[in-house]
């Protein structure tokens, strides 16, 4: 496995909240392969606002530009969830994509799945609806965090759905009336997983699928491909909701 490989006689690194791993425009020191934190991947914008174009969790890594020969991040790299993680100097990683090919080969299929998750965030926060991207965005997170209690601060929902506060009230108490979620000065629960996989738009199904078909072993490809594919079948009704009566796509709150 790459990150086995890359890894070998390291010791992990603490992910604090809220530290900044990289910034936009930096140069890349180091590539972060989270062991069970999360890290969110911030894209600037003109004055304060910002929005979350993607999560890295114990799924992935940080540094995927260095896959593409670049080393300077396009992005701002912030922990959201403490815990752990694996560190390799940049150099290494580069030294190890250039004289092995096994590794070389995993991780582009990472980075195919990293670029294709991205252009589904991109869909899903111009097309669905609020309530439908926080529960998706509360599904990663959870799987990401590996517990169904966390914290997320009321700016930082509205950070990663790129809305006003306003929006994000609305929202959460939507999925909270339902009974999916109880959320309280910041504290997350996920009271009911499926209900909130029900509620969420089928992006959230559509990752999984990719990641599961690109990187996860010929079992997992076979169970979360059918598993997607049922999940995304009975998510048609919910995701047309999206759209008008005279069939044109509705813009987010």
């Amino acid at each position: 496995m790459a990150r086995r490989r890359l890894t070998a006689g390291q010791v992990p690194v603490d992910l604090i909240v809220p530290e900044i791993l990289s910034d936009a425009g930096e140069r890349i020191r180091h590539v972060y392969f989270p062991i069970d934190g999360f890290i969110s991947l911030i894209t600037p914008a003109k004055g304060r606002r910002q929005l979350e174009i993607g999560l890295v969790g114990s799924e992935g890594m940080l540094g995927v530009p260095l896959l593409l020969g670049v080393s300077i991040s396009p992005f701002r790299a912030m922990v959201q969830g403490g815990g752990r993680a694996w560190r390799v100097d940049a150099a290494t990683l580069q030294q190890e994509i250039m004289s092995n090919a096994g590794v070389r080969a995993t991780l582009n299929r990472y980075l195919y799945v990293f670029l294709a998750q991205l252009m589904q965030t991109s869909t899903c926060t111009r097309f669905h609806r609020i309530d439908a991207r926080l529960a998706r965005w509360l599904l990663m997170t959870r799987d990401r965090a590996h517990t169904d209690h966390f914290h997320l601060t009321h700016e930082f929902l509205a950070l990663m759905l790129g809305v006003r506060r306003v929006g994000v009230t609305r929202a959460a108490t939507a999925l909270q009336r339902r009974e999916l979620i109880r959320y309280r000065r910041g504290d997350i629960s996920v009271l009911d997983v499926r209900g909130l996989e029900r509620a969420a738009c089928a992006c959230y199904a559509v990752d999984k699928g990719i990641y599961a078909r690109i990187i996860g072993s010929k079992g997992a490809q076979q169970g979360a491909a059918a598993s997607a594919t049922a999940f995304v079948t009975a998510r048609v009704e919910n995701s047309m909701e999206c759209y008008g009566e005279n069939g044109a796509m509705s813009r987010s709150q």
